[in-house]
C-alpha cells in the first residue's frame, strides 16, 4: 500500500512538473523565494496592529512568530528523521523532470508549505472577524507551494503534509492566543 502511494506521488509529481513552460520559469523562481513575499508579510504586520492596536497586537504577533518558529522546527526535525530525497536529487528522475533549483537537504515535509499555511491560517483566524476579504490571502500559500513542484524540489505529498501540519499548528497557537486575548478583556 505504501509503495503504491509513493508511486502515485512520484507519477503525479512528474506529470505536474512536466506542465511547466520555459517562458514562465522566471515567474516561478521569483514566486518560490521567500524574500519575494516580504511586502505581504509587512501587510500582515500592519493589519495585526491596525485591528488589535498595540498591546493586543504584540500578543498576536508574538504568537504568530512562535507558530512560525515551531512549525519550522518541526519541519526541520521531521526532514532529518525521515530523510526523503528531493526529486531533484533522485538520479532516476533526472531525465524526466524539469529542475530549476537544486537544494540538497531533504524533502519530507515541505517547509514552504508548512510555514506558509501556518502563517496564513493564523492570520485568517486572527483577522476573519475584522474583514471578510482576509480569506483571499490563501492565494499566497497555494501559489507558493505549487512553485515547489514547478521548480522540481517537492513531491505533492510533501506539500500536502506540510500544509496540514502548518494548518494544525496555526489552530493550536491561535487557540492559545485567543485565550490570552480574552484575559485582556477581563482586566
Amino acid at each position: 500500500m505504501l509503495q503504491t502511494l509513493k508511486e502515485w506521488d512520484r507519477e503525479l509529481f512528474i506529470y505536474l512538473n512536466s506542465l511547466g513552460i520555459e517562458r514562465f520559469d522566471g515567474f516561478w523562481i521569483f514566486v518560490t523565494q521567500i524574500e519575494s513575499w516580504i511586502p505581504l508579510f509587512l501587510l500582515f504586520f500592519f493589519l495585526i496592529f491596525y485591528c488589535y492596536k498595540l498591546k493586543k497586537g504584540v500578543v498576536v504577533l508574538g504568537f504568530l512568530l512562535a507558530c512560525f518558529a515551531t512549525t519550522l522546527l518541526a519541519t526541520d526535525l521531521t526532514k532529518e528523521f525521515i530523510a526523503r530525497l528531493r526529486p531533484n536529487n533522485v538520479e532516476a528522475l533526472g531525465e524526466l523532470i524539469r529542475i530549476l533549483q537544486k537544494p540538497t537537504n531533504y524533502s519530507f515535509f515541505s517547509g514552504h508549505a508548512a510555514t506558509s499555511f501556518a502563517i496564513t491560517t493564523f492570520i485568517v483566524l486572527a483577522l476573519k472577524d475584522f474583514t471578510k476579504w482576509i480569506w483571499l490571502v490563501y492565494i499566497w500559500p497555494l501559489i507558493f507551494v505549487l512553485s515547489r513542484i514547478y521548480v522540481g524540489v517537492h513531491y505533492p505529498s510533501d506539500l500536502f503534509v506540510g500544509a496540514l501540519v502548518g494548518t494544525l499548528f496555526a489552530f493550536l497557537f491561535w487557540f492559545i492566543c485567543r485565550k490570552i486575548l480574552e484575559k485582556y478583556n477581563t482586566i
